[in-house]
This record gives structure tokens, sequence and C-alpha cells, in this order.
């Protein structure tokens, strides 16, 4: 009978370092393989470079669009813009040209 409580004791003693070591592995686990780990760090970079040269498209057809833009400017418009858009959105065709249609 003495052995059985010596053994219980060791269990005791032994089951909060075990549980501690249980909780830091954990936490090491989802630092390492988890979502936001280090394994995901090299997704999030090759995201990253994907996001960098979207945005230098679309910043360049912002500013694309924004020079299109002061173009059209009602107190100083470019006039050979403003014909070709006119042209183009409405359609509209003095008497004395032809229109060759291309399709």
């Amino acid at each position: 009978m003495k052995g059985k409580p010596k053994s219980i004791g060791l269990i005791r003693r032994a089951a909060w370092p075990v549980l501690a070591l249980l909780v830091v592995g954990t936490f090491a686990g989802h630092a390492v393989a988890g979502q936001n780990g280090l394994f995901a760090w090299r997704g999030y970079s090759q995201q990253l470079e994907a996001r960098k040269a979207e945005l230098a498209a679309l910043e360049a057809e912002r500013d694309g669009l924004r020079h299109k833009s002061a173009l059209l400017d009602p107190r100083k418009a470019d006039p050979d813009l403003a014909d070709e858009m006119v042209r183009k959105d409405l359609g509209l065709v003095r008497t004395d040209e032809v229109v060759i249609p291309l399709e």
C-alpha cells in the first residue's frame, strides 16, 4: 500500500510541468505552422508582391483618368478630345464627312 501513495504523489508533482509543456508546445506549433505562422509568411509576401503590382496598375490608370479629366475641364477643354468624345459617344457626324464602318 505504500507504493500507491508515492506514485500518486509523483503524478501530482509531474502534472503541472506536463500541462505547462503541452500549453507551450501548442502555442509553439501554432506559431510555426498555424494560420498566421512562419509557414504562412511566405504566402503573405507573395500576396504582397501581387498587390503591389495591382496597385501600380491602378495608380497608372488613375493618373490617366486624371489627365483626361483635366483635358475636359469646362474652363479650358481640349477641343480635339471633346470632339472625339462627342463623335464616339453621340455618333454625331458633320454633313461633309464620310463614315466608313470598320466592323
